[in-house]
C-alpha cells in the first residue's frame, strides 16, 4: 500500500510499505531531483540486464522528465529509480523506459510500487496506457508488468518493436513492446 501524498519534492514524499524483513525502513518514493542523475546512473550500473545509458541522460532525465519519474529512497540511498515519458502526439499513454531495483530493495514488489505511485499522480490521471519494451528472457520484469496490469484491472497485449539488427552489430535481444490497458483506477 502507498500512501496518497504527491512527492514535489524530498520532503514531500510517498512512503511504500515496507513487506517482509521486519524493522526495514520503508521507501520514501518521489520525484527526482537535479542531483539525483548521477546516483540514479550509479544504480542503474548496478543493475543488469539494464542498458546503461550516460550520466548526462540521467541528469536530464531527473530534471526535464521529473514529473514521469520517480526515486525510492531508503537509508540515504537510492535503490529504485523508474524513468518514463509521455510520448509526442500520444495523450493517453505512458511510456516506461526503465525500472531499475537495487538488489537491497528486491523481493519486496518496489519496481510495482514506483509505478503505481507515478499513476497515482494527479497530473497524469489522464493516462489510459502504460507502454514498454522487455526482452524475452526478461521474467523479473514480465511478472512486475503483470503485477501492475492486475493492480489495473487490465491485460497486457505484446508485439514485436524493436529486433535485434535494429541495435548494429552490437549483441542485443530484440525487445517486445508490452502494452498495458486501458487502465482501470481501483478505488481505495
Amino acid at each position: 500500500m502507498i500512501d496518497t501524498v504527491l512527492p514535489t519534492s524530498r520532503t514531500n514524499t510517498q512512503r511504500a510499505q515496507a513487506k517482509g524483513a521486519p524493522g526495514k525502513q520503508a521507501h520514501l518514493l518521489r520525484i527526482p531531483a537535479r542531483d539525483d542523475g548521477y546516483p540514479v546512473w550509479q544504480l542503474v550500473s548496478q543493475c543488469p540486464p539494464l542498458d546503461l545509458n550516460s550520466v548526462y541522460s540521467y541528469l536530464l532525465l531527473c530534471e526535464h522528465f521529473r514529473n514521469t519519474c520517480v526515486v525510492a529512497e531508503a537509508n540515504g540511498q537510492i535503490d529504485g529509480f523508474v524513468s518514463a515519458y509521455l510520448p509526442p502526439d500520444r495523450d493517453d499513454v505512458l511510456f516506461i523506459w526503465q525500472v531499475a531495483v537495487h538488489e537491497r530493495g528486491r523481493g519486496h514488489g518496489l519496481g510495482r510500487q514506483m509505478l503505481l505511485s507515478l499513476l497515482d499522480r494527479p497530473h497524469l490521471a489522464h493516462i489510459r496506457f502504460l507502454e514498454t519494451t522487455v526482452g524475452p528472457d526478461n521474467a523479473a520484469s514480465r511478472h512486475m508488468f503483470a503485477a501492475v496490469a492486475h493492480n489495473m484491472g487490465t491485460g497486457i497485449d505484446e508485439s514485436p518493436l524493436f529486433e535485434p539488427e535494429l541495435f548494429g552489430p552490437e549483441a542485443h535481444d530484440d525487445e517486445r513492446l508490452l502494452k498495458i490497458g486501458p487502465l482501470r483506477r481501483m478505488p481505495g
